[in-house]
């Protein structure tokens, strides 16, 4: 139902990435278009971590991962890792989708990694609100 964009052989373009996304491609094209407007930060389309993940927009500071957004098949992922704290100041202002993927998520040190799926408006709010405190 979400299928990744797996082809490892063709890199596509941002564009292409965007309509791969479906009935979310304004949406992706919202996030990626603020994330872009954050002062010192670089996207760059990559296939990281093996095949299943497929291709994403990296988004980083200098060598500082700020996310990685994965387009799929009428919708897109975003994975970030914050820590405990950071996740626990906002935790109360989130919607019950977002605190579940938070309280699931792939704990590593103080803190862990989500793989948050967005299909709507809010899901984008959400996301806003936790990569503004990374």
């Amino acid at each position: 139902m979400y299928e990744r964009m797996l082809d490892k052989t063709v890199t596509p373009t941002f564009d292409e990435m965007a309509a791969y996304c479906g009935k979310q491609k304004a949406l992706f094209i919202e996030l990626n278009a603020w994330l872009s407007k954050k002062e010192g930060i670089v996207k760059k389309i990559v296939f990281p971590y093996g095949n299943s993940y497929g291709w994403g927009v990296a988004w980083k500071v200098k060598t500082k991962l700020i996310c990685n957004v994965f387009a799929e098949n009428n919708a897109f992922t975003i994975m970030m890792r914050l820590s405990d704290r950071q996740y626990q100041s906002i935790y109360p202002e989130l919607q019950k989708y977002t605190q579940e993927y938070i309280d699931n998520r792939f704990p590593c040190g103080n803190g862990g990694w989500i793989h948050y799926r967005v299909t709507s408006v809010d899901h984008v709010e959400d996301i806003k609100k936790l990569l503004a405190i990374k």
